[in-house]
């Protein structure tokens, strides 16, 4: 199971959700669901951008977990 920690990784960049969403072009509802880990995936590019913005890895914002 994937675990999106998107959350975690705002509040310590101290940027609100609505300013990423801004600054990658999507919308706050689209960048919702991808926070609620409830996207069925993220394109590559979306997933670039959210890097590029918050100075991170992709490995900072997605965790792997074993299913139980």
């Amino acid at each position: 199971m994937i675990e999106v920690t998107l959350d975690y990784v705002l509040l310590k960049r101290k940027m609100t959700s609505k300013e990423l969403a801004e600054k990658i072009g999507i919308t706050q509802s689209n960048l919702s669901i991808l926070k609620t880990g409830k996207a069925k995936g993220i394109r590559f590019e979306t997933l670039n951008k959210i890097c590029e913005v918050l100075e991170c890895q992709p490995g900072d914002i997605l965790r792997f977990h074993e299913d139980n």
